[in-house]
């Protein structure tokens, strides 16, 4: 079943024009000219239940936007939203019972309060009975480990801290959707990896949707199944991140160290970095195989150390983004990337 459905979703803002001098800032005033930015542009994609989704670009690309349109909080232009069957706009009261969202560099929980204070205020906003919220705190707070936490003031609180409690705190109610806008921003690697955990287990165990927007590749890489990548307002590349990782890739980069300088002439792949006793090659496999480049290379010298890794993921999309900015057409251009580099 799909939980998410966008069709040629279009968000136009029009913004005024400042004019310089004095006489433009009064005809500014007097007669406002305007100028229209296309935020989004015909964006069309859909979501199944239980995925877990990443929707990743640049800063300015529309992540933001489209998060607002699909929670209701923003009207689009023009195209149509379907969230769990529900249209955001006309519908948003309803949907809210039925979506959570975490904003990173925003807090829902009460500053100089306790967590506890704001699961229970949160509890009746969302008309759950004493009963079955007092139960769903509990499992919260034991899953999330946050039984020490929750009668300290979150001022006290360190960011880890807060953010496991305003992830729980949005699933007080049992949403059937997620959104995760930047949750891991600022956090250190053991908070980040706590995080991670905590997704993968409430999408394993209660089977929630989740729609995450991070600059972060760690969470894509450890978190998502599939990712969406956008820019200027349109995707570039809709792709489970398995097959962006492998399948889209044909280099690798291989680092080997020897007891000594090594004598090597290789004709099929190319040395990235000489270090003495240290190389590190570039193997495209598509002409060469790893078993051939690995034989040829054990030839060179004695070999102490050797290790074979894809080319980063961060580095791809970066150049992904890059060249969609170009205007090509969005999977040629993937394409063209992936084979250059």
């Amino acid at each position: 079943m799909e939980a998410i459905i966008v069709e040629k979703l279009t968000k136009v803002f029009k913004t005024k024009i400042k004019r310089e001098g004095f006489k433009g800032s009064i005809r500014s005033i007097l007669k406002p000219e305007f100028k229209e930015i296309n935020a989004v542009n015909e964006l069309s994609f859909t979501v199944n239940e239980g995925e877990i989704i990443a929707f990743i670009g640049p800063n300015g690309a529309g992540k933001s936007t489209t998060i607002k349109m699909m929670t209701g909080i923003l009207n689009p232009t023009s195209g149509s939203i379907s969230v769990l069957g529900l249209n955001p706009i006309t519908q948003r009261s309803q949907l809210s019972y039925r979506i959570g969202t975490v904003f990173g560099q925003k807090s829902q929980l009460w500053f100089h309060l306790p967590p506890i204070d704001t699961f229970k205020l949160l509890g009746s906003i969302y008309e759950i009975d004493s009963k079955k919220l007092n139960q769903r705190i509990s499992y919260l707070s034991e899953v999330f480990e946050l039984r020490d936490l929750m009668n300290i003031p979150v001022r006290k609180l360190s960011l880890g801290q807060r953010i496991r409690c305003e992830i729980a705190a949005s699933l007080l109610h049992k949403p059937d959707i997620i959104f995760l806008d930047e949750p891991t921003i600022g956090l250190d690697v053991v908070a980040k990896q706590k995080i991670r955990e905590l997704i993968r287990l409430m999408n394993k165990e209660e089977k929630t949707t989740v729609f995450l927007t991070s600059h972060d590749i760690g969470d894509i890489e450890q978190v998502c199944k599939r990712v969406i990548i956008i820019n200027n307002g349109s995707i570039v590349l809709d792709e489970s991140v398995k097959n962006l990782k492998h399948n889209y890739f044909s280099k690798k980069i291989v680092g080997i160290r020897y007891y000594d300088k090594p004598q090597y002439d290789f004709k099929n792949f190319h040395v990235v970095k000489d270090s003495g006793q240290s190389l590190k090659i570039e193997i495209d496999t598509a002409i060469t195989s790893i078993d051939y480049a690995v034989s040829q290379l054990m030839k060179a010298g004695k070999v102490a150390d050797i290790t074979i890794e894809d080319i980063p993921l961060e580095e791809v999309i970066s150049m992904i983004y890059r060249q969609s900015d170009k205007g090509d057409d969005a999977y040629e251009s993937v394409q063209k990337i992936l084979g250059s580099i």
